[in-house]
């Protein structure tokens, strides 16, 4: 090959090397820019981003006490490994396994009678016409998200009490007072009764604005085709918001076993333990006797039961329909 050829060859490889930098030189110019054009919503992020990152990934540091005979004054690092010594440990106690049967009787009555809760509230007053008698509702139904379990626990003691109001009404008509807040029997209902006063207005926000999106022709269709309102409720309003049901649904039994730390701490009395003694509050007691990797490892375990829950509903969804699904 002539002098002249070879150049030519030469020439031509610098161009085919230099092209990925211009692209990645130009890749990188378009990110810029667009963070310069976005900054304020860059801004905004940060913070929020910082927070998240602090409170909810840098704990996760601490898990590694579950696997660790933790000693204090030598820190997590230098501390010897256990293993899974302190798993064992747990599942071997009769605290831990009641604890557990309380946390998953709770959760499942929970799932099954407070999910749809929200849900029953926001078609039935979709239904209702009167706009004013539906905002009454509403405020009525959101003001109890806005105060502590401390305040409503305070407010339960006092309604449902030995001489609470409920107990006087009872004896008025002739029956026998019932013990709510200190019969262990009872407990599963009171805490079942308050989470819905507590929460199925504000739960069912994210529904309202899922019925509002409906097309208002389909309940005209369904009118002239004969169709009384339950079989509207049933055909047009329950399928369209089906895919928000199945993604709430997808994110409540990701926190399956998180039954409510401070609604069941609030209600808890001596002669109720029994039943309200659950996971998180099995953690807190062993975190005050300082014996910090079994209430470790009782986190670990919660948040594995979790992540397996989420996991396995997603793929049901996606077997029932490939386009719903978180992911």
């Amino acid at each position: 090959m002539s002098l002249r050829g070879r150049q030519a060859v030469i020439e031509s490889k610098n161009r085919h090397a230099a092209r990925p930098a211009a692209r990645s030189k130009s890749k990188f110019a378009e990110f810029a820019q667009a963070c310069i054009q976005n900054r304020a919503l860059i801004l905004m992020f940060i913070p929020g981003f910082a927070l998240f990152m602090l409170f909810h990934y840098v704990p996760m540091y601490g898990i590694i006490i579950a696997f660790k005979n933790f000693q204090l004054l030598n820190g997590i690092w230098a501390s010897p490994w256990a293993g899974l010594d302190h798993f064992r440990r747990l599942f071997a106690g009769d605290d831990f396994n009641q604890a557990f049967y309380n946390t998953l009787m709770i959760a499942v009555l929970k799932l099954v009678f407070i999910f749809p809760a929200p849900i029953i509230l926001a078609i039935l007053l979709n239904e209702v016409r009167q706009k004013k008698a539906r905002r009454v509702i509403q405020t009525v139904s959101y003001l109890p998200h806005f105060f502590s379990w401390v305040i409503l626990g305070g407010i339960l003691f006092t309604v449902l009490g030995t001489d609470g109001i409920v107990n006087q009404t009872l004896q008025a008509l002739g029956m026998n007072r019932v013990d709510w807040m200190l019969d262990a029997n009872k407990f599963y209902v009171v805490v079942l009764g308050s989470a819905i006063w507590q929460g199925v207005g504000w739960g069912s926000i994210i529904y309202f604005a899922a019925l509002s999106s409906i097309d208002p022709t389909l309940y005209e269709a369904a009118v002239v085709d004969g169709a009384n309102r339950y079989r509207q409720i049933w055909h047009i309003t329950l399928p369209s918001i089906m895919p928000t049901v199945i993604i709430m649904l997808l994110l409540y039994i990701g926190h399956f076993l998180s039954v409510g730390f401070d609604q069941i701490y609030n209600l808890t009395t001596p002669t109720n333990s029994a039943r309200a003694d659950i996971l998180d509050t099995y953690v807190l007691r062993r975190l005050l006797s300082m014996d910090y990797e079994l209430g470790a490892a009782a986190g670990i375990f919660t948040s594995v039961i979790g992540l397996f829950l989420v996991v396995a509903g997603n793929w049901l969804v996606k077997l029932y329909d490939r386009e719903q699904g978180l992911w």
